[in-house]
């Protein structure tokens, strides 16, 4: 009514809760392309396996089982990326080598 305080209304409140979800990444495209194609001592298919099993935990809402193996399977993939940059580096190194043995003897 008129001459009420207007502080001593009651004063309502909404609290909305958002959970956010924490993004975890399978890394299962590299691995794919890892075990097609940079399949370094089977390197690839086990990185592809622990994708797998990290989108299957994802799935189930097992976050922290998800990032456990998709934490493996990334470290598998640069091993599988390393290893073969290695070989072809060294291969390159080889070739060169023969190249220029063969046009100075």
């Amino acid at each position: 009514p008129v001459g009420r305080d207007p502080s001593s209304a009651p004063v309502t409140t909404t609290v909305i809760n958002i959970q956010t979800e924490t993004p975890v990444r399978d890394h299962i495209v590299w691995s794919l392309f890892n075990t097609i194609f940079l399949n370094w001592c089977c390197l690839g298919f086990m990185a592809f396996a622990y994708s797998v099993k990290s989108r299957d935990r994802k799935m189930v809402g097992d976050v922290i089982g998800a990032q456990t193996y998709a934490s493996t399977a990334k470290c598998l993939n640069i091993c599988a990326l390393v290893l073969v940059g290695i070989a072809v580096l060294i291969m390159l190194r080889v070739q060169v080598w023969g190249a220029l043995g063969d046009s100075v003897g």
